[in-house]
């Protein structure tokens, strides 16, 4: 696949998580945060175990060999849905997001500087940090008080 094609494909991944907290308030106004959360993760985990089951080509039983920090990325998922059932109907989406991609855009440039988990190492250069200055000073202006 192409570089443009992956773009696309996270560009909609953006979409997805700028929808998803409306949605998941709509259902907590029903049901409750927490319980909004845990149905969303698990509708989330019928869906990725029915796609396992018709086109998997991994192996399940590999996670018996993995790190216990490895298995977190549910955890931190967890973490991050239930916050934003929270935040989102108080500080507003835009604000929200504007926060999560910051925060997501920094932290990557350190994962990338440092090669953290294993990851390629990608300097930081004038060029990222200035972006990623932009989108600080950007997810200020969008922040409404």
């Amino acid at each position: 696949m192409s570089s443009a094609l992956f773009f696309m494909l996270m560009f909609c991944g953006g979409i997805a998580v700028a929808v998803q907290p409306a949605i998941n308030w709509r259902l907590a106004q029903k049901v409750g945060a927490i319980e909004s959360s845990c149905i969303s993760f698990a509708v989330g985990t019928l869906a990725l175990l029915a796609l396992v089951l018709i086109s998997g080509r991994g192996n399940l039983r590999g996670v018996g060999e993995a790190e216990w920090w490895e298995l977190t990325g549910g955890l931190l998922g967890a973490f991050f849905v239930t916050l934003t059932i929270v935040v989102v109907p108080r500080i507003g989406t835009a604000s929200a997001m504007a926060a999560t991609i910051t925060a997501q855009l920094v932290t990557g440039l350190l994962l990338d500087q440092f090669g953290l988990f294993g990851l390629r190492a990608v300097p930081l250069d004038g060029k990222r940090a200035l972006g990623a200055t932009l989108l600080l000073i950007g997810a200020g202006l969008v922040f409404r008080r």
